[in-house]
């Protein structure tokens, strides 16, 4: 963290409101994009000033082993995902019986012709404890162990979210690319 940034949380610490509003300016963006990632546009813009005012509460608990933006983001995806429960949004132990993971969870491979917005747009039509599971992965870069804290289910389940997550991705953009080539 470069020293100006650093004398600027210190300075939030302290309750200086201009260097709040500084920070908020440099981040809200950012926090605004990823809420979209998980709530609606008016949901998240709410869960972001809300994540923001958490984020000025807790400011004594942050650290510098992490940067400001990586703390404040795992702030927001929290809030994200606690809207998402208050709607019931339930994230329940998969049944497994004889489920073998044959293929890797790290081929992500999608055809070229297939834009990262259709990507995005088929990650929206995933059923909601996948498609959590998903960006949480592949768009946040969480492993399995952080997932399963964050939205508290069991790493096996979180490996099987991800993986049906995958799945269905992968069929739903077989579509687009099948109409790409006609």
């Amino acid at each position: 963290m470069s020293k100006t940034h650093s004398i600027l949380i210190n300075r939030c610490k302290k309750g200086d409101e201009k260097a709040m509003m500084q920070i908020y300016d440099m981040y809200c963006d950012a926090m605004y994009q990823i809420s979209c990632r998980y709530l609606n546009e008016e949901d998240a813009k709410d869960a972001m000033q809300e994540s923001f005012i958490k984020a000025f509460n807790k400011l004594n608990s942050f650290t510098e082993d992490f940067t400001f933006g990586s703390w404040l983001k795992r702030i927001v995806i929290n809030h994200c995902i606690d809207e998402l429960k208050k709607k019931r949004l339930e994230f329940v132990e998969s049944e497994i019986t004889n489920l073998s993971i044959e293929d890797n969870e790290n081929d992500w491979n999608f055809d070229a012709a297939i834009t990262k917005q259709q990507v995005f747009d088929a990650i929206g039509k995933l059923p909601s404890k996948h498609q959590i599971v998903v960006k949480l992965y592949l768009i946040e870069g969480y492993d399995h162990e952080e997932i399963s804290n964050i939205i508290d289910i069991p790493i096996k389940t979180s490996r099987t979210h991800l993986r049906r997550g995958r799945i269905q991705l992968q069929e739903l953009l077989k579509t687009h690319y099948n109409e790409a080539r006609y």
